[in-house]
C-alpha cells in the first residue's frame, strides 16, 4: 500500500541550495513573485520558520511563518501547480500551524488574495477567520487581501 501524498511529504528548512527550484515555483505561481533576495531573507532571518516540502526527490512546495512575539505571521503557502488539489496545501498549513504552537505562538495570521477563493477555502476549514481587509495590498494588480486569524491555544506537546 502507498502512502497518500500528504501522508509522504517531507519538510526541511529553507536552505540555499533549494532557492531555484523555489524561485521557479514561485514565479509560475504568482503574478508578484518573490524574489531570490527575499527567499535569502527568510533563510538568514532570526524570526523566520521556512520549509520546504518533499515528495520524494521532488520539491513541491514551501511556506513559512515570522514569529513575533506570540504571533506566527504566515508569510507563504505555496504548491507547485503540477502537485495541486491532492491536500498537500492541507499538509502544509497543518504543518506550519504545528510548528508555530511548537514556537509558543497563540495566534496565526495570513493575507490571502480576494479572488484566491481556494486558499480561502483551505484555511477557513483549518479554523481561520476573515477578521480584515487590505485595500490595493498587492500592488501589481491591486488587489484587496483578506486578513485573516486563527487561535492556536496552547498544544498538549509544547512543555
Amino acid at each position: 500500500m502507498t502512502l497518500a501524498p500528504e501522508a509522504a511529504a517531507r519538510f526541511v528548512r529553507l536552505a540555499e541550495e533549494h532557492l531555484p527550484e523555489v524561485v521557479r515555483i514561485e514565479q509560475e505561481a504568482y503574478p508578484e513573485p518573490w524574489t531570490v533576495g527575499m527567499f535569502r531573507q527568510e533563510i538568514e532571518s532570526n524570526l523566520s520558520h521556512f520549509f520546504v516540502m518533499n515528495l520524494g526527490d521532488e520539491l513541491v512546495g514551501y511556506g513559512g511563518f515570522w514569529l513575533v512575539l506570540d504571533e506566527a505571521h504566515i508569510t507563504s503557502v505555496t504548491v507547485k501547480n503540477s502537485q495541486r488539489r491532492k491536500g498537500l496545501g492541507r499538509a502544509l498549513m497543518t504543518f506550519l500551524l504545528d510548528k508555530a504552537r511548537e514556537a509558543e505562538a497563540r495566534i496565526a495570521t495570513l493575507e490571502v488574495r480576494v479572488s484566491n477563493v481556494r486558499a480561502r477555502s483551505l484555511y477557513e476549514s483549518l479554523g481561520f477567520q476573515s477578521v480584515g481587509l487590505r485595500k490595493g495590498y498587492y500592488p501589481k494588480t491591486n488587489e484587496d487581501a483578506v486578513v485573516m486569524l486563527k487561535e492556536l491555544g496552547i498544544s498538549a506537546s509544547c512543555g
